[in-house]
């Protein structure tokens, strides 16, 4: 049975000038997969018919138009996005999901309304207090997931702990590694790595992942986040969106450095000509988009954020991750996990 998607075609910078490409690449590559495009269909089959060869025609039933008559603006205020707009795009592809005629749903649409509509029509997993947004930063070795990227400001111990169980199954369902022996690596991210460190929050926090079952190494520090210590950092939302602007911006300034050390005179210019497969390569190995995706954890179905500025290559990404987190079945997982019976924070 085919894997569908709900892509909420109307959101994030650029719409269905992104989405509707990033689509039919994703479906050329997943030939298990089919995808509902939701948003305005007057707005949509123009961007079809501008696709080489006829994707309507190539994908038949795997491709097919829902059309929604509204769209959440990128800074529309979360309350208004959940209350008035009932046929938005991105209200819709949950709706699909919910009804469970989409295995899953992509928006690249307002983070907070996002969540906040998942939230609502989807509900949370027994035993979930908070949904956590999961993301990924690259590492020495590969890359790690982080969580929370900022849903939840302010965590007690027992939200924390159901970030790392809702992370660890995360890295389960995605990455193509056998953890049956162990599990993924579980690290809390703190200012140290002795167990006096941190604030009584996080203190706590630690005490509960190690009598969770989990794969738990303990505290980790800024800088082991990037070493890729762990599979899973986890963290408040304020820490881990703090972490995540910082990484973005200083990926920035060192691709600006070295284009402008480069760019000095003839001598650094051929410098950089003789490098150029290092550049290249370096290029590929950090590039932002191939990290694009971010779950939305502990919600009875599946939904992906793509960042807002995504192009089509890192939405298509964003499209991938969701496609096999519905392989996997992540939420059942989850839920499977939680039900060991862990604390429910009051």
């Amino acid at each position: 049975m085919a894997i569908t998607i709900a892509v909420d075609c109307m959101g994030g910078d650029h719409g269905p000038s992104v989405t509707v490409p990033a689509v039919v690449d994703f479906l050329r590559r997943n030939p298990d997969c089919a995808t509902l495009l939701v948003g305005r269909e007057e707005d949509l089959r123009p961007h079809l018919r501008s696709m080489p060869g006829n994707a309507l025609a190539e994908f038949g039933e795997r491709l097919r138009i829902r059309h929604a008559s509204e769209t959440v603006e990128m800074h529309e205020p979360v309350a208004s996005a959940l209350r008035n707009k009932k046929d938005s795009s991105m209200r819709v592809a949950a709706d699909l999901v919910k009804e469970g005629v989409a295995d899953a749903a992509v928006s690249a649409g307002n983070t907070g309304a996002l969540m906040a509509i998942s939230r609502f029509v989807l509900k949370t997993l027994p035993g979930i207090d908070r949904p956590a947004i999961a993301g990924i930063l690259p590492t020495v070795k590969g890359h790690t997931y982080v969580l929370d990227l900022g849903a939840n400001v302010d965590c007690q111990p027992e939200h924390l702990l159901q970030f790392g169980i809702m992370g660890a199954m995360l890295v389960s369902a995605l990455e193509h590694r056998d953890y049956s022996n162990s599990g993924p690596s579980v690290g809390l991210l703190n200012i140290g790595e002795e167990d006096i460190k941190g604030n009584e929050i996080v203190k706590r926090a630690a005490e509960l992942l190690k009598e969770s079952g989990l794969n738990f190494h303990g505290n980790i520090e800024g800088d082991d986040i990037y070493r890729g210590v762990t599979d899973v950092v986890v963290c408040d939302g304020f820490v881990g969106n703090a972490v995540l602007k910082a990484s973005e911006g200083l990926a920035q300034m060192i691709a600006g450095a070295l284009k402008e050390e480069f760019s000095r005179n003839i001598f650094t210019k051929m410098t950089a000509l003789a490098a150029l497969p290092v550049i290249k390569a370096f290029r590929r190995r950090f590039d932002h988009r191939s990290y694009n995706g971010a779950g939305l954890l502990g919600l009875r179905g599946i939904v992906f954020k793509s960042h807002g500025s995504a192009d089509a290559y890192a939405f298509r990404c964003a499209l991938e991750r969701a496609a096999e987190a519905a392989r996997k079945r992540l939420p059942e997982k989850i839920a499977a996990r939680l039900a060991q019976s862990i604390p429910v924070a009051a």
